[in-house]
């Protein structure tokens, strides 16, 4: 049986704003630092960013990704960030594999660089930048069983201190971050949040339940409300497939004014 490896689904927050002192994201910043201070330093970090879609799962496999800027309207800094860790074009290629042996469509991109969903939260974790980190991205589809199938197909690697983290945002209604600030968008937030916590940490689930009830989440209170598109979700999915069992620890914080959730399976 291959082990697991810690899986870690994290709000990653707003663009740089983690990085350039954002008060609304302190909580973030400081959670996000002492978890990486508490898991066993890992010696390869796999990304499941909401800021990668491709035509099917394709892994990054560049030996020295360089970083995506792909955000805008931020201050000069913002467009100077480094995060010159290796790349692990190696276990790319397991990954690779491991998808492949699944029957589901995979490439691999030698040329992609890291986009602000693995490098903000990187930064911040592990700002030596000395782990080897590569992204696998999701499929433009944005089907979620799809992304269930995906992090299943993960299971088969089996990978000394392997850390994998899906990288989205459990909130993701930008209108409702920046112009909506009404009790119902309130209220909306806190139910969905209820919701993605019962599902990924009841006991009372059993796991074909839990796995039903992410692959059909739009079924949640106010699930279209709080991701109008779902790609801030998916790597949750692919996180929950690749477990396959219910979080050892969920914490939920405020970003921004709202309620974003961190699920984490230690392997």
């Amino acid at each position: 049986m291959s082990r697991q490896p810690d899986i870690l689904y994290l709000s990653h927050g707003g663009g740089p704003l983690p990085l350039l002192g954002e008060p609304g994201h302190q909580k973030l910043v400081e959670y996000l630092q002492q978890l990486a201070a508490q898991l066993p330093r890992p010696k390869a970090i796999l990304v499941i960013s909401a800021h990668w879609e491709a035509p099917c799962a394709t892994v990054g496999a560049a030996c020295t990704p360089g970083l995506i800027y792909d955000y805008y309207g931020f201050a000069p800094e913002a467009y100077q960030l480094e995060y010159p860790c290796p790349g692990e074009p190696a276990l790319a290629g397991r990954v690779h594999a491991a998808l492949a042996a699944a029957g589901l469509p995979v490439a691999q991109d030698e040329q992609r660089g890291l986009d602000h969903g693995v490098f903000v939260p990187l930064m911040l974790m592990y700002p030596q930048a000395d782990i080897p980190c590569l992204q696998l991205s999701l499929v433009d589809t944005l089907e979620a069983d799809l992304h269930l199938r995906l992090g299943e197909a993960l299971r088969a690697l089996d990978e000394e201190a392997l850390l994998v983290i899906g990288s989205g945002f459990s909130f993701h209604n930008m209108r409702a971050f920046f112009s909506d600030r009404s009790d119902t968008a309130h209220s909306a937030n806190l139910a969905f949040d209820a919701w993605l916590h019962e599902t990924c940490t009841s006991q009372n689930l059993d796991e074909p339940q839990r796995r039903t009830r992410l692959q059909h989440w739009e079924q949640a209170p106010h699930a279209r409300f709080c991701h109008p598109r779902e790609e801030h979700l998916l790597p949750l999915q692919v996180c929950y497939g690749l477990a396959g069992r219910a979080c050892d620890e969920a914490h939920s914080l405020t970003v921004l004014g709202r309620k974003a959730a961190m699920f984490l399976w230690r392997g």
